[in-house]
């Protein structure tokens, strides 16, 4: 049936896509928490009220949030040049990955922030403790059932920009099932990257559930 395979490129291609999600995944945890924190910070009764500076912030999400990734991609080649000193291959795709998902994961937080009770909050201001002891002893701790939960979605879709940007060389099963599935007509290989692609999410979403499930104290 899979007569098309040599599992030696396969592997390649799997350790490609899961190198690429991994330290999109670190990238985008860092810089979408950090937007999730400005968002809610800056909001409407924040500790940091600022309309201006809310509306900003807001304004960058919702632009990179509508820009399709495939788009995206090509939008950023100039920038991932300049930075990577390629288009092509895993690493050139990080830049976009991270950039593509951080808006996203940045709501997804911001949501899990909101979701924190604020009696907590205004009971550790009120007994003096500064904003950085607020958000790193009280909101993140509190809100990391939601942050995980949001994260392991991003990851989700992150295996899916993954794949998109295997259409212009970026390695992975995606580029793979393209290059030598999809365009030599070889199904088989579109179908065993397809498999492979299920069963990674399959491993985030079950390992992503558990960490929640763990940390979740109520």
């Amino acid at each position: 049936m899979f007569s098309n395979i040599r599992m030696e490129d396969i592997w390649v291609a799997t350790y490609e896509t899961i190198y690429m999600t991994a330290i999109a995944l670190i990238g985008t945890a860092i810089i979408g928490v950090l937007l999730g924190l400005l968002l809610y910070l800056t909001s409407k009764d924040g500790i940091w009220e600022n309309k201006v500076m809310n509306t900003i912030v807001a304004s960058v999400v919702n632009v990179f949030r509508a820009i399709p990734f495939i788009i995206l991609i090509l939008l950023l080649f100039p920038f991932t040049d300049f930075v990577i000193g390629t288009v092509r291959g895993p690493t050139a795709a990080l830049p976009a990955l991270i950039i593509g998902s951080a808006p996203f994961y940045g709501r997804l937080a911001e949501i899990a922030f909101r979701e924190v009770d604020k009696g907590v909050i205004e009971a550790a201001h009120s007994m003096g403790a500064k904003t950085k002891t607020i958000i790193f002893k009280v909101l993140i701790p509190e809100s990391m059932p939601a942050l995980v939960s949001g994260l392991t979605v991003t990851a989700i879709a992150l295996i899916g920009y993954t794949a998109m940007a295997g259409v212009i060389g970026a390695g992975g099963l995606g580029d793979f099932a393209y290059f030598y599935g999809f365009q030599r007509r070889q199904f088989d290989v579109v179908l065993l990257c397809t498999v492979l692609i299920l069963i990674i999410v399959f491993i985030l979403q079950f390992i992503g559930d558990y960490t929640s499930n763990k940390l979740d104290k109520r």
